[in-house]
């Protein structure tokens, strides 16, 4: 049994791991809407689906971020490592939700994949937005802070549509990819299979 689960959950880092370091290979210095064309959204969702009920669907999916956050900033934005931004919590918070979506899944099919990378990309935009709202983030199209008022929030959350669109795409196209293996592998190699009854897509 103990080979068993390393073998499973062994897998479901690596690909977490993976994920995050694609995120890595297709930064760019200059942040635009493709940015948001990442597997990080796919990841928490996998992470809380495939570590139900486990500390790792949220430890693995947001140090792996934390991670990537720190490359980044490093390599291509302030050159020194940035261990928390501002507003870093909502950000995280964030995607804290999309472990959750992912952990009350209940089953990976077409549908519940689509749903998923759907109500994690809604999460996404409402609380980094309603963040940046809070904390007077500027309105790019003013550069004044937005007005703290529901027209602001509302402004702040249409501006961001743009950026959000990319993060659903990359949400449905990361997700089917990510889902789509490890179930394939599952069925190919039987050790990855979670066989513990009435425990079914629980990992320990």
């Amino acid at each position: 049994m103990k080979k068993f689960i390393n073998y499973r959950t062994g897998l479901i880092a690596l690909m977490i791991i993976l994920a995050g370091f694609w995120r890595l290979a297709i930064a760019t210095p200059s942040l635009t809407v493709l940015s948001n064309f990442t597997p990080v959204g796919a990841m928490a969702l996998f992470g809380g689906y495939y570590y139900k009920s486990s500390w790792k669907g949220f430890v693995i999916p947001l140090v792996t971020l934390w991670v990537s956050d720190a490359l980044i900033d490093y390599f291509f934005y302030y050159h020194h490592f940035v261990w928390f931004y501002d507003g870093f919590y909502w950000t995280y918070g964030a995607f804290a939700f999309m472990v959750v979506l992912g952990i009350f899944m209940r089953r990976v099919s077409i549908k519940n994949v689509i749903l998923a990378g759907v109500a994690a990309t809604f999460a996404h935009w409402i609380i980094t937005d309603f963040g940046v709202w809070i904390t007077h983030g500027l309105d790019i199209t003013t550069g004044k802070s937005y007005t703290y008022d529901f027209a602001g929030f509302m402004k702040c959350l249409y501006l961001a549509i743009p950026f959000e669109k990319p993060m659903l795409l990359g949400n449905l196209a990361f997700g089917g990819i990510m889902f789509g293996i490890f179930e394939w592998a599952q069925r190919k190699y039987p050790a990855l299979r979670l066989q513990i009854s009435h425990t079914l897509h629980k990992a320990k």
